[in-house]
C-alpha cells in the first residue's frame, strides 16, 4: 500500500549519506545499482520506518538508475514500507506454528491495543501493526517482529506489556 499524502522532498543525513557511499563502494563501477537494497533499507531506518516515493527518485538518481528500477524493487519486497507505519512496526506471525500456539491472541491484543485493522496507525501515531508469514522462528512460537527485533515463546499477558510499553514511546 503506497502512502496517499506524500512528502515532496528527502535527501540523506550527513551520516546517512556517508553510509549510502560505503554502501555503493562495495559494488565495483557501472554494478552499483546493486547498492539499491541497502539504500532503500537506509532510507527507510531515517525516515520513519517507511520510504516515500520521494526518497525512491532520490536513489534513482544516486545510483544513476531509472525511478521505475527503484519502484519495482521496493514494491516487490514486503519488508520494505511504503507508507507511514509508525516508529514502532509489529508484525505478528500467523502460519501454522504460531497459530497452533497462540498467535490469535497476539493479534486480538494488536486490534484492541493499537488498531482495529492492520496498516492502520495507532490513535496516537506511534505504532501499527499486521499479519505476517513465518518469521522464521517456529521453535519458539508465537512469535512477533517490532522493528528488527523478535520477541519469542509470547502469550497474551507478555504480548500485553509489549504493546503497552511501545505505545508509551518506551522500546520493551
Amino acid at each position: 500500500k503506497i502512502a496517499e499524502n506524500q512528502p515532496n522532498f528527502f535527501q540523506f543525513s550527513d551520516e546517512n549519506l556517508n553510509e549510502a557511499k560505503k554502501i555503493i563502494n562495495r559494488y565495483p563501477q557501472k554494478k552499483q545499482a546493486s547498492a539499491l537494497m541497502p539504500l532503500l533499507y537506509l532510507v527507510q531506518k531515517q525516515n520513519d520506518n517507511w520510504i516515500p516515493l520521494v526518497a525512491m527518485k532520490y536513489l534513482a538518481k544516486l545510483l544513476n538508475i531509472s525511478y521505475i528500477q527503484v519502484y519495482e524493487v521496493a514494491t516487490f519486497y514486503s519488508m520494505y514500507n511504503l507508507s507511514p507505519v509508525g516508529k514502532y512496526f509489529v508484525q505478528v506471525c500467523t502460519t501454522t506454528p504460531c497459530m497452533i500456539s497462540g498467535a490469535e491472541k497476539l493479534v486480538e491484543v494488536c486490534k484492541n491495543k493499537i488498531s482495529r485493522k492492520q496498516n492502520e496507525l495507532s490513535a496516537n501515531k506511534k505504532c501499527s501493526w499486521i499479519e505476517v508469514e513465518c518469521l522464521g522462528a517456529c521453535v519458539n512460537a508465537p512469535i512477533m517482529q517490532i522493528n528488527e527485533d523478535y520477541f519469542e515463546d509470547l502469550d497474551k499477558e507478555k504480548t500485553d506489556e509489549i504493546i503497552d510499553m511501545i505505545i508509551k514511546d518506551k522500546f520493551p
